[in-house]
């Protein structure tokens, strides 16, 4: 698969993973619609995002500037060998 260049089909990707994340939270406070499970999710998604960042901003500007990810499934990869040292 070729690396994504053109900049409206970024946009256009970001749009429906952010479309996506609305509709699955939506149908989940739908299903039970609490304030717990409300500020569970909430934190999920934080967490999720905190994540996300560390695995291809943190990694690459802090800890390892030489490393270039691209993708969960590369960061994955370069965790594991890091750890199997």
């Amino acid at each position: 698969m070729q690396d994504l260049k053109n900049p409206k089909l970024m946009w256009l990707k970001a749009i429906v993973f952010l479309l996506i994340g609305i509709a699955a939270s939506a149908l989940l406070l739908f299903e039970s619609p609490t304030l717990r499970v409300g500020v569970l999710l909430a934190v999920t998604i934080w967490a999720f995002c905190r994540a996300y960042y560390f695995a291809f901003y943190v990694i690459e500007h802090y800890i390892d500037p030489q490393y270039r990810f691209s993708g969960l499934i590369s960061f994955l990869a370069y965790a594991l060998k890091k750890r199997a040292r």
